[in-house]
């Protein structure tokens, strides 16, 4: 054998050499578990102390197009978008074949880098040597580079998984939340009805209805929508449900209950969190029915006559000011065969492909034509109506209605 031959095959054993040792360096690497930001250095460092590349940029798709490495060149290529022409490129290609600007000249070749068919990274790489310039060693550059980048891709991915398994838990614990916060039973005896529906716009909404039984002649119910939704609406609904319970206990005066539900408010929400309210007590031997609007959809009290009332009197909404700058208890008398209905913004924020919203003027209509349905055909029907007032609705809020038949 000739010394040419010895020489050629000792060379190509180191180089065997040097890719066995790049490639350790690598599964190593990403068998434990290094972040990223790891796995990028040692890459780097691999591709230019091991493979001998001197110049060397790395772009990887992240929602974007980044360069994620980028060693031995004059130009910081992190701030330097790919052109369309490498973009383009789905093989092994030389610079000199693309048309493109003079600062990409200093690499040599394009590197594509797929996985699945889908181009997952472009290496570019210059200034190279003897060995890194034949196809056998550009195409262990690109298997080495493929495993690196298809190893962050998974982790990525577990990540995505893990992140997703969270958000379903917290969906699933703010529904938890959410569900012992209803009442269980809602009065049908000889003095009212009260009847609740609960629509909510995605799987946890910021929506609260709530029936207490104070004594034997008073009870309080309520409607309320909380800016915001999942998790934290959810915990801020609680609070509030929690508070207004104690306070109960203590005081029936609505006008401290409120006041001291805007104190709990203010002092447990989360930055632009409120509560928008409307809480009432109606006594059944005198008939009156006192009550707060603290910033919440008017209440439509109709009598058997066909006219209304709406229910405004209150104060600012909950959670804004540490001390509610204005408070009026409403009071008016029930006459027999009234109804009160009570909902959230979701009802009447509809609009028809005109652009016109269904309203308050649509709900008190609806009401006049349909009082003497049962209270709950009642709601099935006014949710029937404002789907019919948008068949392709989609609604952008939860829709949470509370009806009082008062007899």
């Amino acid at each position: 054998m000739s010394e040419i031959s010895v020489q050629n095959q000792q060379q190509e054993l180191n180089l065997k050499k040097l890719e066995l040792a790049a490639l350790l360096e690598i599964t190593q690497a990403i068998n434990a578990n290094l972040p990223e930001s790891a796995l990028y250095k040692i890459y780097r460092f691999t591709l230019l102390a091991q493979l001998k590349i001197a110049r060397l940029t790395l772009y990887v798709h992240d929602e974007e197009w980044q360069c994620k490495v980028c060693a031995g060149t004059d130009q910081d290529f992190t701030k330097v978008p790919l052109p369309d022409e490498i973009l383009e490129v789905k093989e092994i290609t030389k610079m000199s074949k693309l048309s493109v600007e003079k600062k990409w000249r200093c690499f040599d070749i394009v590197i594509p880098i797929l996985h699945n068919g889908k181009v997952l990274a472009f290496i570019l790489v210059g200034k190279i040597d003897k060995y890194s310039s034949n196809l056998d060693a550009l195409n262990f550059l690109q298997t080495i580079s493929n495993i690196m980048l298809v190893a962050i891709e998974n982790h990525r991915m577990a990540r995505q998984r893990l992140a997703q398994e969270s958000i379903r838990r917290e969906i699933e614990i703010a529904r938890e939340v959410q569900s012992m916060l209803f009442p269980k039973s809602l009065p049908n005896d000889k003095d009212v009805t009260i009847h609740a529906s609960y629509i909510p716009h995605s799987s946890i909404g910021g929506d609260y209805y709530d029936f207490i039984e104070i004594d034997a002649d008073n009870f309080l119910f309520c409607v309320a929508d909380v800016s915001g939704k999942g998790v934290p609406a959810s915990l801020l609904m609680s609070n509030f449900q929690a508070g207004l319970r104690t306070m109960l206990r203590q005081n029936a005066d609505l006008n401290t209950v409120v006041s001291e539900l805007n104190n709990l408010i203010y002092r447990n929400a989360i930055a632009e969190k409120f509560i928008t309210t409307f809480v009432a007590i109606y006594n059944r031997s005198t008939r009156e029915l006192s009550y707060v609007n603290a910033g919440h959809n008017a209440p439509i009290l109709l009598y058997e006559d066909n006219t209304h009332t709406l229910l405004n009197d209150g104060c600012t909404m909950l959670g804004v000011f540490d001390v509610l700058p204005f408070m009026n208890v409403g009071k008016v008398y029930v006459p027999e065969k009234s109804i009160v209905l009570a909902y959230t913004d979701g009802l009447t924020e509809v609009f028809d492909e005109d652009e016109a919203e269904f309203g308050i003027e649509g709900t008190i209509d609806f009401l006049q034509r349909n009082r003497y349905l049962s209270s709950k055909m009642l709601h099935l029907q006014l949710l029937r109506e404002i789907n019919l007032y948008n068949e392709e609705a989609n609604f952008n809020d939860d829709i949470t209605l509370l009806s009082c038949r008062f007899k």
